[in-house]
């Protein structure tokens, strides 16, 4: 990697940061830079989902205070991740490379796909308290935590903005407390995942430090400023990023 691709890494980890602690989907810019600089696409992904630990961590402290009186709830949808990335690490290890070079597209699709009807689920967020929602979701939140769980273990893209729209849709809480919730699953995902690579996977420790040290600073700087940042502006550059990883892996 030369100098150059090390600050295009690590400058791809500040914006990861930034954007998962506001509203998840980060992978889609680290991910394909990491792509461009030559790693194989396997182990990209088992770099960038270490390097994103770290970036989780600063964003959930940078809303610590959300977090207050969440505890139960931390515990349960907690347990659910955990569960969740654990299955999805193993599937990466499980299924062949050419599997992963199959269904990554389809999910960076899907992931875009989500990112762009976010505008949409945040209107369904505001309107939830008209809708009979459960004030912890029941087990329908718990099955689906776990599910983008399995999803984030696997690959994490828009990870965060599933984990809003369930949420938002089957919880009676403040947005700004959801989202502090869903830093701290995506953390656990990404941790969870994190663990099982280091035993048994190829990482590049380069490419995953950059963007931890990036990944970092970008967490504080969503939780402090990044509720400010155009949301349009994000999605488009989340949606262009995302096209050419497709159209890389797919050429």
């Amino acid at each position: 990697m030369s100098p150059w691709e090390a600050v295009g890494v690590f400058a791809a980890g500040i914006g990861a940061g930034t954007i998962n602690t506001v509203v998840g989907s980060g992978t889609l810019i680290t991910f394909p830079v990491l792509l461009a600089v030559g790693l194989p696409p396997v182990t990209a992904n088992v770099s960038n989902t270490i390097g994103l630990v770290p970036g989780s961590l600063s964003g959930a402290i940078g809303y610590r205070a959300e977090l207050k009186g969440q505890r139960d709830r931390l515990i349960r949808l907690g347990t659910a991740s955990l569960l969740g990335g654990l299955v999805g690490a193993l599937l990466l290890l499980v299924l062949p490379a050419d599997a992963f070079k199959t269904i990554v597209p389809v999910l960076i699709g899907l992931a875009l796909l989500l990112v762009i009807l976010q505008p949409r689920l945040a209107k369904s967020l505001k309107a939830r308290d008209a809708a009979p929602a459960r004030a912890e979701g029941g087990l329908a939140l718990v099955l689906g935590v776990f599910g983008s769980g399995v999803y984030g273990g696997y690959f994490g893209a828009a990870q965060g903005v599933l984990l809003l729209g369930l949420m938002g849709l089957l919880l009676n809480d403040d947005l700004q407390r959801i989202n502090a919730t869903k830093n701290i699953l995506a953390m656990l995902v990404n941790g969870t995942a994190a663990i099982v690579f280091l035993f048994v996977a190829h990482i590049d420790w380069y490419a995953a430090l950059l963007i931890a040290a990036g990944s970092t600073i970008g967490g504080q700087i969503g939780a402090r400023v990044g509720r400010r940042l155009p949301p349009t502006v994000l999605r488009a550059l989340i949606v262009i990023v995302g096209i050419v990883a497709i159209v890389k892996l797919l050429l």
